[in-house]
């Protein structure tokens, strides 16, 4: 899926969790265990599997853009002229408010991945504005949202 700006490209892959030259056998796959993995009638107690919070809308587009061949010669399209105009970096799989961390000791923040890896982000990564935070297991990013505290301010002013 992607908007005009393309900054608001969100790698079907990554949705899905596959590679990009993933044969269509493993799209269906993925695109079925996604689904299985964010609907919450579906999911067992007993699964060892977290639960991910996607948009179905999001995962159906992402499969049906995959598994279409006009389509994936589209996105392929759309992807490469994205990435010759911008240099950004990994895209993030998902937006995690940092409220939704765990502080794991001083200065040190950390959130479960669905892999059941760890996005750890420290003050030093905050202070430098670093939103981007992989996972310690597996390759997934996510962008981190917080907002800084002018400290000097605050404490003259608060």
């Amino acid at each position: 899926m992607y908007t005009d700006d393309g900054l608001g490209i969100i790698l079907d892959c990554l949705l899905l969790g596959i590679t990009y030259d993933a044969p269509q056998s493993t799209i269906k796959s993925a695109y079925h265990k996604a689904l299985l993995a964010s609907h919450p009638d579906k999911r067992s107690f007993s699964s060892t599997i977290p639960p991910v919070d996607v948009d179905i809308t999001l995962l159906k587009e992402a499969y049906t853009t995959l598994s279409n061949a006009s389509s994936r010669v589209a996105y392929d399209d759309i992807l490469r002229n994205t990435r010759v105009k911008t240099s950004t970096g990994p895209r993030p799989a998902q937006v995690i408010s940092l409220e939704d961390f765990e502080e794991a000791e001083e200065g040190v923040w950390t959130h479960s991945c669905r892999c059941g890896g760890t996005y750890r982000i420290i003050e030093e990564d905050m202070d430098a504005g670093r939103h981007l935070v992989g996972c310690e297991s597996c390759s997934e990013v996510v962008w981190v949202g917080y907002e800084l505290v002018n400290d000097e301010h605050h404490a003259t002013n608060g």
